[in-house]
């Protein structure tokens, strides 16, 4: 765990007392002991370094205190975690701010997808029901199911280290998706979207939109279910004026595999 993400900000005196499933996850799953130390991410983004005060399990609590300075490298050195910690790889927000409209595939896979886009930083996940959707895909987002979206997230940021709240919104139509990304402010063109098609014959190139739009502050990618994304689809996101079909030439490609090979290479070709 690189971070552990603060939801109850119920702070007296820099201590904070956790109990439920944030006590279970820290005792049961990590094992803390009284003395060990914790990157903490709270609501505002900031990072912050506490220490494991009180341990009571028979009360099922917690007692977090923290640190007054969450620059101490020492608090590094005694971290819980190996490998490099969250203060090490934390900065500010990302410049841009990444979408991704992922026409819903199998359950199983958009929690894949959900996972590796809120590693990679995407700030906001918008389930599309496309024309290849299956209907139980979209009942498959109802109940519970939210919960277990919004704890996968949870876990995806502080394995990652992620200082992007990731969202995930309600499923929405295709026109509901178009409406969503309109609805993003923009200003001298510091927004553009791509949709990613399996033909090759798209006359939008990658690089150049990139490197003519050098100011982004918003940057979408819309992705494929199983079946990808039809014809129709594709060309109703162009007509739109919102959305450059790309193609990556490479071999066919899981919509889960899709979906992070296209977050990986917009966000490698603007770094």
């Amino acid at each position: 765990m690189r971070q552990f993400i603060l939801e109850n900000q119920n702070i007296k005196n820099g201590l904070v007392t956790l109990e439920g499933k944030d006590f279970r996850y820290l005792r049961q799953v990590l094992r803390v002991k009284t003395g060990d130390m914790l990157s903490v991410r709270l609501k505002d983004g900031k990072l912050q370094n506490s220490t494991v005060a009180k341990i009571d399990d028979k009360g099922r609590k917690i007692t977090i205190q923290f640190c007054a300075n969450s620059e101490n490298s020492e608090a590094v050195e005694k971290s819980i975690t190996r490998g490099v910690q969250s203060t090490e790889i934390d900065g500010k927000l990302p410049a841009v701010e990444y979408w991704l409209f992922q026409f819903l595939p199998k359950p199983q896979k958009f929690e894949q997808i959900v996972r590796q886009a809120t590693e990679c930083g995407v700030a906001c996940i918008v389930p599309v029901i496309g024309e290849y959707t299956e209907k139980s895909s979209v009942y498959a987002l109802e109940g519970n199911k939210k919960e277990r979206l919004e704890r996968i997230i949870k876990e995806a940021r502080q394995q990652s280290g992620s200082p992007v709240d990731t969202k995930i919104l309600p499923p929405v139509s295709l026109s509901g998706a178009v409406e969503a990304w309109e609805k993003v402010p923009s200003e001298n063109g510091d927004k553009v979207a791509f949709v990613l098609s399996e033909r090759d014959d798209c006359k939008d190139n990658l690089k150049k939109i990139l490197s003519e739009d050098k100011n982004i502050k918003h940057l979408a990618i819309a992705v494929g279910s199983e079946g990808g994304i039809s014809p129709q689809e594709v060309l109703l996101l162009e007509e739109k004026g919102l959305f450059h079909p790309i193609h990556f030439a490479v071999n066919i490609l899981r919509c889960e595999t899709a979906a992070l090979y296209g977050i990986a290479a917009i966000q490698s070709a603007i770094n």
